[in-house]
């Protein structure tokens, strides 16, 4: 009975924290959501009451004022082009060092999982120089920056799963006259979904989110990615007093795909990078 007691004791302890830490990561969307809906001077006499009524005329303007029609197609394209570009060339070299494996293999999968523990900060400006002196500083180098920068834990991922995967399945698809390419895509892929969803969800979710390399890289130019958009209107904005009407709303905007992204695929982070790190 006493150690019920202590079992009841704890237990009721552990849901105490859980809850005091689930407050503190909700806390700033739903600060975020609750000023989404508000004027600049409601904001500011009582930014954690519920407004008044849902208007939806904020998130027109900072639609129309910071012009995030175009920033999102932009992010969009980008994201969509940098994350297909690291699936498949991560996915594709982790198969290959999996299968032919040798010295060299060992020393590439050395290699790519070393460069994780680089900084960015550590090569961003000889990167950004040696870009623009080939003439890409512009989306295109941004597309392959990150490209370039996502392989490495993709790869890691892709490496530790495609060890699990029977040799015999592949053999067995070119016994049938399968091309190496019908291999990879009607065989490899299906079996390695949980960890390209796994990919697909960190890598967007960075890419989208990033700040540091498009500045670097695009800056103050006509095309701007959302962060960018928001920033500077931030900086603008602050000229004549913080426009807080404008700016968290195209936050809400900015946040809102990423998070549908994220429910739609979480079943398969915890999976895949358990199994592309442990198998």
């Amino acid at each position: 009975m006493k150690s019920v007691g202590k079992f009841k004791k704890f237990g009721f302890l552990r849901y105490l924290i859980l809850t005091v830490l689930a407050i503190y990561t909700l806390f700033p969307i739903s600060f975020l959501l609750i000023n989404s809906f508000k004027s600049q001077s409601e904001i500011v006499k009582t930014p954690l009451a519920l407004p008044k009524k849902i208007d939806f005329t904020y998130i027109r303007r900072a639609i129309e004022e910071i012009d995030l029609g175009n920033s999102i197609v932009l992010t969009v394209i980008i994201t969509v082009i940098a994350v297909v570009l690291i699936v498949f060339v991560s996915s594709t070299v982790a198969w290959m060092m999996v299968r032919f494996k040798s010295k060299v293999s060992s020393i590439m999968l050395l290699f790519f999982t070393s460069s994780m523990l680089i900084p960015f900060q550590a090569v961003m400006y000889p990167l950004i120089n040696m870009f623009d002196n080939v003439g890409l500083k512009n989306t295109l180098g941004l597309i392959l920056m990150y490209g370039g920068f996502g392989m490495s834990m993709s790869i890691f991922l892709y490496h530790g799963f495609m060890k699990s995967v029977p040799i015999a399945l592949e053999e067995a698809a070119i016994i049938d006259g399968a091309s190496v390419f019908q291999v990879y895509f009607k065989v490899i892929m299906p079996l390695v979904r949980p960890t390209t969803m796994t990919v697909i969800i960190l890598n967007a979710m960075w890419i989208w989110n990033d700040y540091l390399l498009p500045f670097l890289v695009i800056g103050n130019g006509e095309k701007k990615t959302l962060t960018l958009a928001i920033y500077f209107a931030k900086i603008q904005s602050g000229q004549y007093g913080n426009a807080w009407d404008l700016i968290f709303p195209a936050v809400l905007i900015t946040i809102v795909p990423i998070i549908i992204l994220f429910l739609l695929l979480q079943k398969n982070i915890i999976r895949g990078i358990s199994d592309g790190a442990v198998k």
